[in-house]
């Protein structure tokens, strides 16, 4: 992806959440010069540790507008946390996709999550077991529901779905732009996402602009730093 193109998309999100009445944290809007003059101090090692900030993804596609989503983890656990089961063992992310992108068909071996239809468009979930096509039961606004594998199942702004471990699902927005949360399990992007078709998480960035942004993927020459 164009860097150019994923500082577009940052400040479409922050915009969008602003009108939508959505506070995200002050690290929100730091640019990639107030991480770079942050990373030395002692404080802020768990925030990049942790994977806090804004993740914008084609997942190798190339395909933006179809196949993408933008992301801001805005707290999470660590993975020690995680198998300890004590301590910080959630997530939450803010979700902006536009009309018709999609984030393709996936799975999580260790997390399960929440995605929820903060506002605008409708949110649309596709559900399948890993081992085939048949049911997965799961909870829809806290009532439990069997969804038939692969039919689409339609959230308007309020709504939300659990997706278990170990279970397939892909999403996109119909109508419009949406705002949509995740509400999870600690959150490891690095390992715990299985592809059906085999994809990278984040992008290949090519620097056609300066960076305004630093993504939660270039934390490493941060925390090297």
């Amino acid at each position: 992806m164009d860097r150019s193109r994923i500082d577009a998309a940052i400040d479409d999100a922050r915009a969008r959440a602003a009108e939508a009445g959505i506070a995200l944290p002050g690290f929100a809007a730091w640019t990639r010069a107030d991480w770079l003059a942050a990373a030395p101090t002692p404080g802020l090692r768990p925030a990049l540790e942790r994977g806090l900030g804004w993740d914008v993804t084609d997942f190798g596609r190339g395909d933006f507008d179809r196949v993408g989503l933008v992301l801001c983890t805005l707290r999470n656990g660590t993975l020690a946390e995680r198998d300890a089961g004590a301590g910080q063992t959630y997530a939450e992310k803010f979700l902006v996709a536009r009309d018709g992108q999609e984030t393709p068909m996936h799975l999580h071996r260790r997390k399960t999550e929440d995605i929820i239809n903060r506002g605008g468009a409708e949110l649309v979930v596709e559900l399948r077991p890993e081992s085939g096509d048949g049911e997965v039961v799961t909870l829809v606004d806290g009532l439990e529901r069997a969804v038939r594998g692969g039919s689409p199942l339609r959230l308007e702004p309020g709504q939300s779905v659990q997706v278990p471990a170990g279970v397939y699902h892909r999403f996109w927005a119909d109508g419009g732009v949406l705002l949509a949360g995740e509400v999870s399990a600690v959150n490891d992007d690095a390992d715990d996402n299985v592809f059906l078709d085999p994809s990278p998480r984040y992008p290949s960035v090519t620097e056609d602009a300066a960076a305004r942004y630093v993504l939660v993927s270039e934390y490493a020459e941060l925390l090297a730093g």
